[in-house]
């Protein structure tokens, strides 16, 4: 071996660095670019609009003796805001962050992309981690737009009022505005159980609309559980259990006992199943 070939033999064995495979600039690139990515974003966006739509064309009702959601949507940006999140988190956000999951590494094999990524070689720790980071900036991206667009409609259409409850207590504009945007956060958060089962899904199977579609119906099942009072205390149990304790942030005084309970349930059952599709990945024969 002469002299000048070793340097570019050391080069070439130098080159390949792990953690330099697969930026997470080039992969959130890649999933903009993606029409369902644009697609989701739009939905968000155009959904509070849909809504003033459908209150503007429905016939306003004689006044009853009950405050509830949808009388108070009608009086004030945050009131609306409250009312947008509120009818689309327990199954529309649940979509959304379980399609952004979902479709991590089940797309790829479905276009039989996934063996040449590997092949790179990206480690398939790193592949699932990268492709988990993006897909959670996106679904919070998109879990956030909703509520910011729901006080901007909201507001412009019915004012910068106090956001009222439907306990009668009652919130400055501003203050308000915070609440809903925690509100959103809250919801984000305890939708990670969510996208922990998606990618569990995800790298369990070549089918992206079966691993979103496990997901929802797991959702959906959890839901339909919690109300079956006759379980008592183990519906406790359940990761749905705490979706609405967000309404907690409407009251004067608020209580974080539920919340924090949310927090804690969906961050446990998250790590279950991210930990799940880490193992399950890693010792997955990849054939597509």
């Amino acid at each position: 071996m002469t002299e000048d070939a070793r340097p570019a033999i050391a080069a070439r064995t130098t080159a390949y660095r792990p953690e330099r495979t697969l930026p997470l600039r080039v992969e959130l690139v890649r999933q903009l670019r993606r029409r369902r990515t644009l697609v989701t974003f739009g939905l968000m966006a155009l959904l509070p609009l849909v809504i003033w739509t459908a209150f503007e064309l429905a016939a306003s009702g004689p006044p009853v003796g009950s405050l509830n959601l949808v009388d108070l949507a009608r009086t004030s940006g945050p009131n609306f805001a409250v009312f947008a999140l509120f009818v689309s988190a327990s199954f529309l956000l649940v979509v959304v962050v379980a399609l952004f999951f979902g479709d991590t590494v089940a797309a790829e094999a479905s276009w039989s992309s996934l063996r040449y990524l590997l092949a790179a070689p990206i480690p398939r720790a790193r592949l699932l981690r990268q492709k988990a980071l993006v897909a959670g900036g996106l679904a919070a991206t998109a879990l956030l737009l909703l509520p910011v667009v729901a006080l901007v409609v909201g507001t412009l259409a019915y004012g910068a009022g106090d956001l009222v409850s439907p306990t009668g207590e009652s919130l400055a504009f501003w203050p308000a505005c915070g609440r809903v945007l925690l509100g959103a956060v809250y919801v984000a958060v305890q939708l990670s159980w969510v996208a922990g089962l998606a990618a569990l899904l995800s790298v369990s199977t070549d089918a992206p609309l079966g691993a979103v579609g496990g997901a929802v119906m797991a959702s959906i099942v959890s839901q339909i559980l919690d109300q079956i009072t006759a379980l008592e205390d183990l519906r406790n149990y359940l990761p749905t259990h705490y979706s609405d304790a967000w309404a907690g942030l409407l009251a004067t005084e608020i209580d974080w006992g539920d919340m924090t309970r949310g927090v804690f349930s969906a961050l446990a059952y998250a790590l279950v199943f991210f930990g799940a599709a880490v193992w399950l990945f890693g010792r997955k024969d990849v054939t597509s």
